[in-house]
């Protein structure tokens, strides 16, 4: 497979005409969508942003960013060229050389593929589908649907040939929020289409905005293949999870084993180990809820996804385990979890971001309610918080005055505008999930790893 770094644009949006830049429609400006028209319009493309949240599309117009992790002055650049449209109005897509779908895709209830977004982008869209245009999708999803629902739904509703009158291609989003060192421009991008012409035609539409993509056969291909990518970190968070329990228990009984200081002992070796953490359980938008389209659609081959199930099952046992380790260290100190009054430092799925989605500290939040404590939480990143349609108290300040009212402080992320000194002078108890306090730097008998 190679790389298609530093080639030439074809920019087969324009030709027979006078060479211009294309006109792309991103439709979905979330935490994917919002990134990706900003490198687009870097690269000099005209890009109509279509969302049906007015808030967001306001916003932007207003120069200002709604995402945590980014910042007003590339909406303001952006917006400041002409080439960046924000809007809510389907029509505006109008002309456009490519559609790309950057819309969610999370499981219902039973844990089956929702596409209720994805079918209502493509009503959105399918009567400015014309011909020789080219539909993109980056959602993540089962391997399949490119094929199968986009091209086969715009197909209906067109009367168009996929493939042939339209192109049609997958090029899963790979967005880490927060990462300092990779960014939409510079994380390379798989592009797999239904034909090689789609192939193509893709290729040439991301590198306008993109340095690096890499093509692959299909877009079966490109669909398996990012659904691998967290397949993988999940089944590792589960095995190492899994080995922070059994570490914990060693230590119960009497065999004293640091799982942090075990991984940091395995990471010397240079070769054939890749370091993963163990945590109060997987959140955000794609580990908890990706692996799921793969086990639901290999279930209609007749494959099995056991390892993926048992690690799912470890990695969703984890807040409750955390609650379990809770109501231990309140044992020692003669307290209940019914009535006790608790903290939860730290509520975003991961450090130093505000998205609190498919959060364990939700999951925590919820089950500690249930047990009938009362939970308060701190996190600057998040302004206010609800779980399970009640509002959770926000915590403004941590010091002696207000820690003193908490028999227990949960730690559930490693936030760097948090100042966890406070928590180890003051808090009673500390529930530390996220390795953040070193085991000499306070009284065992106030700390309890989880």
């Amino acid at each position: 497979m190679q790389s298609t770094a530093n080639t030439e644009h074809d920019a087969w949006w324009s030709a027979g005409e006078t060479p211009r830049k294309p006109k792309i429609a991103i439709i979905g400006l979330g935490y994917v969508g919002l990134p990706l028209a900003l490198s687009f319009v870097e690269g000099g493309a005209e890009v109509v942003g279509l969302d049906v949240d007015t808030r967001k599309v306001d916003a932007l117009l207003e120069g200002r960013s709604y995402l945590g992790t980014l910042d007003d002055a590339p909406v303001q650049a952006a917006m400041a060229t002409g080439r960046l449209r924000p809007t809510s109005s389907a029509a505006a897509v109008a002309g456009a050389d490519a559609f790309i779908l950057c819309v969610p895709t999370p499981l219902t209830r039973q844990r089956e593929p929702d596409m209720r977004f994805i079918h209502a982008a493509i009503r959105s869209i399918s009567r400015y589908v014309g011909a020789g245009a080219l539909v993109c999708l980056e959602s993540t999803t089962y391997p399949g649907t490119t094929r199968e629902v986009v091209a086969e739904l715009i197909a209906q509703r067109t009367g168009l040939r996929p493939g042939a009158d339209f192109c049609v291609a997958f090029s899963p989003e790979r967005e880490d929020p927060g990462n300092a060192h990779f960014g939409t421009r510079t994380i390379p991008k798989l592009v797999g289409g239904m034909t090689a012409r789609c192939t193509r035609r893709a290729l040439s539409l991301y590198r306008v905005g993109i340095d690096n993509v890499v093509p692959v056969s299909s877009p079966e291909i490109a669909e398996m293949a990012k659904i691998f990518e967290n397949v993988f970190r999940m089944v590792n968070i589960g095995l190492v999870n899994e080995l922070k329990v059994a570490c914990q228990r060693f230590s119960e009984g009497g065999v004293d084993i640091d799982v942090h200081e075990v991984i940091d002992a395995a990471a010397t070796k240079p070769f054939g180990y890749m370091r993963f953490f163990p945590g109060p359980g997987l959140g955000g938008h794609c580990i908890p809820i990706d692996p799921y389209y793969l086990s639901w659609r290999a279930r209609e081959f007749d494959a099995k996804t056991r390892l993926l199930e048992i690690a799912g099952e470890i990695n969703a046992e984890m807040p409750r385990y955390v609650v379990e380790r809770l109501i231990r260290g309140l044992s020692r100190q003669q307290k209940a979890l019914y009535g006790s009054h608790l903290l939860v430092v730290g509520v975003a799925y991961k450090d130093d971001i505000d998205d609190v989605r498919e959060s364990p500290a939700l999951k925590i939040i919820r089950l500690l309610r249930e047990g009938g404590a009362e939970v308060h939480y701190h996190d600057p990143h998040v302004e206010a918080l609800s779980v399970a349609d009640q509002a959770v108290p926000a915590l403004a300040d941590l010091n002696a005055d207000s820690l003193a009212d908490f028999d227990a402080v949960l730690l559930t992320a490693r936030h760097r505008r948090v100042d966890y000194e406070p928590v180890l002078e003051h808090a009673p108890l500390i529930i530390d999930t996220r390795n953040i306090v070193g085991r000499d730097a306070v009284d065992p008998e106030r700390l309890v790893k989880a």
